[in-house]
């Protein structure tokens, strides 16, 4: 199936969607798991505060209200649905532009999340709030959870790799590294600031939309003498650093 690529999800997102019509590409793998994390979602909110709700869902104000409406739409299983492609809207995604990629191309974009575990960029996904470092009631923290499920659902996907790994620490907790590696040909991908620490930010994050699009349309090769606004990247031992210009953290 050629290269894979391991992208973050945003936390922005659309709003609106349809009635799931099609099966996404992991249900059967990870169908179990995911209603499991429903069900363990739902026990955790139900007479839940406003302070647990904030806690569990990582938001406030209007953007909480929105939350606690999509949740319950998404543990009574009625949820309306874009492709993740079209639901992410964070500067990664916008960087990456998804829209001009290809239908087979965007299948090869994988994402990692706290409520589906693994989705390609072209399944379908509610409008949720989840992070990983969620504890739900009789699951326990949701990196945990998913570690093992996720890191053999990608072990399937891609039929040994090569994949490439672009996700921040957030997400990359949720691995068994030492199982992907064994099992497939990972290449790891950081995002340093000039200085060599690690990069954050919104031009951090534009990077790592146009590293994806390039590893998804030119391959590893592509990292090789990549340049772009100044940031550059250079071989490292388990893969390749992207560093930012001098003066940009």
């Amino acid at each position: 199936m050629g290269l894979h690529v391991l992208v973050p999800p945003s936390e922005g997102k659309a709003h609106g969607g349809l009635r799931a019509s099609t099966k996404g590409s992991l249900d059967a793998t990870l169908g179990a798991a995911r209603r499991t994390v429903r069900s363990a979602l739902a026990e955790t909110l139900t007479d839940a505060t406003p302070a647990l709700q904030t806690r569990v869902l990582g938001v406030r104000g209007a953007l909480l209200e929105r939350a606690v409406v999509a949740t319950d739409q998404i543990t009574r299983g009625r949820a309306p649905v874009l492709p993740a492609w079209q639901r992410y809207e964070g500067v990664v995604w916008q960087h990456l532009d998804p829209a001009t990629l290809r239908a087979a191309q965007r299948r090869r974009i994988l994402v990692p999340s706290a409520l589906y575990g693994l989705t390609t960029a072209e399944d379908a996904i509610a409008d949720y709030r989840l992070k990983f470092d969620v504890r739900l009631d009789g699951i326990g923290r949701l990196d945990d959870f998913w570690r093992r499920a996720l890191t053999d659902a990608i072990v399937a996907f891609v039929s040994k790799g090569p994949v490439v790994n672009l996700l921040p620490a957030e997400h990359d907790r949720a691995l068994d590294h030492d199982e992907l590696s064994r099992r497939c040909d990972v290449v790891t991908v950081s995002f340093m600031s000039a200085s060599g620490t690690g990069a954050a930010g919104h031009a951090a994050k534009a990077v790592k939309g146009v590293v994806t699009r390039a590893l998804i349309q030119d391959g590893v090769g592509a990292l090789e003498g990549f340049t772009w606004a100044g940031w550059t990247s250079r071989r490292v031992a388990d893969g390749y650093a992207v560093r930012a210009p001098r003066g940009r953290s």
